[in-house]
């Protein structure tokens, strides 16, 4: 009899432990899913630095900024829709047949991407910067880390080739935003004036990233985690785990650049090599920076980063394919 007794106890235990980790940690995992993919008011939209204790990141932003005001004769802001949401963003003419399209990560506006625009204006490009949906002035709640913003994404191609006359796309993407570009180049229906990418910290699954993320916050990861990629899917109906970037980097043929920081503690060195070594594309070339924080590459390494995208992007002056 007291075998069973034992066992009752030890089955009701069990059963209290998993009943108070889910009501403590159900909270928590709310909080940081909606600190971190959610637009907290989407009826008050403005372009804003993402963190302002983060010096290496306000001066990116004061750069960016500079840049903008010194290029504002070259601009005009242009805006395209679908389903019903409206997207905006500023395009910079500077005569070229080339155009890149800046997709920033987590968080970021279109001046974000005034850092990196210097970059493609001294290679020979005109500038499309963007606010991704949920950011900036665009309309959304939540991000969906590259599904929904990928068929956006396909919205400002066809724009850029109707309304810009442009055929020949690049897309520069930073953390989250190399998701959407992966998404988009391995779709076999991708247009084919996209004629190549350059993936700055992308990460193999943002399940992985943000796990590191986690550890970052000093949040429990377990369960956490797992409840807020429930969350994702929950709010989004976006299963993560089909459209990590491993999982559809091997369908991309077109020129591929990726930069990549050894010190980068979200995109582990270990797993980025991975994902370049599945790449599918012949042209594919990968840059490593000694110094530099994720997303901070560019800030840490100026000449580095820029030269190797102004020659890579000369390299493959035409499509790779042709």
């Amino acid at each position: 009899m007291w075998v069973y007794i034992l066992i009752g106890v030890i089955v009701a235990m069990l059963l209290g432990g998993v009943i108070f980790m889910l009501v403590y940690c159900t909270p928590i995992a709310e909080k940081v899913y909606r600190e971190h993919l959610v637009n907290p008011d989407p009826d008050n939209r403005k372009r804003e630095c993402s963190c302002v204790t983060n010096e290496e990141q306000v001066a990116m932003w004061e750069e960016g900024c500079a840049w903008g005001e010194a290029k504002k004769d070259f601009m005009r802001e242009v805006e395209v829709s679908r389903d019903g949401l409206h997207f905006y963003g500023e395009y910079y003419d500077f005569g070229s047949d080339r155009v890149v399209i800046l997709l920033p990560g987590r968080c970021e506006c279109l001046k974000y991407s005034y850092f990196y625009a210097q970059t493609y204006e001294k290679a020979g490009f005109n500038v499309l910067a963007i606010d991704q949906r949920s950011y900036g002035l665009s309309d959304g709640i939540y991000n969906t880390l590259g599904v929904e913003e990928s068929k956006d994404l396909l919205v400002w191609v066809r724009f850029a080739e109707e309304e810009l006359n442009m055929h020949n796309i690049w897309l520069h993407a930073i953390c989250v935003g190399s998701s959407t570009a992966i998404i988009t180049a391995s779709d076999e229906d991708c247009p084919k004036s996209i004629r190549g990418l350059v993936l700055d910290g992308c990460f193999i699954s943002f399940r992985e990233s943000f796990r590191t993320h986690m550890i970052d916050l000093k949040k429990p990861r377990f369960p956490v985690l797992d409840m807020v990629m429930h969350n994702i899917k929950k709010y989004t109906g976006t299963d993560q785990a089909k459209i990590a970037p491993i999982k559809l980097i091997d369908k991309i043929t077109i020129p591929v650049l990726f930069l990549y920081g050894e010190k980068d503690i979200f995109s582990l060195p270990e797993k980025s090599k991975l994902l370049f070594e599945k790449c599918a594309s012949p042209y594919k070339e990968i840059e490593w920076f000694k110094e530099g924080a994720h997303s901070h590459l560019r800030y840490c390494n100026p000449e580095q980063y820029d030269t190797a995208i102004i020659n890579y992007t000369k390299k493959y002056r035409q499509d790779a394919a042709q």
